[in-house]
């Protein structure tokens, strides 16, 4: 999966993957060690995530997260 930050939010990001996996919030969220309220609140934009987030979201579910500067 090829996600272009330039184009979308980064709250976002988090949503087209979990969608992408085919998981509910809570199966997303317990796959990371995360509460289901944690990922609303990533989806909604209520909370921010740091980039170990995203590393262990690529770890867990085999996805590549590239981060290049334009």
């Amino acid at each position: 999966i090829l996600i272009d930050t330039f184009l979308i939010t980064a709250k976002d990001v988090i949503r087209i993957i979990r969608e992408w996996t085919e998981l509910t919030q809570k199966e997303f969220g317990k796959s990371i060690g995360k509460a289901e309220r944690t990922i609303q609140d990533y989806e909604a934009g209520r909370s921010r995530y740091y980039i170990d987030t995203l590393y262990k979201i690529a770890e867990v579910h085999h996805v590549d997260i590239v981060i290049e500067k334009k």
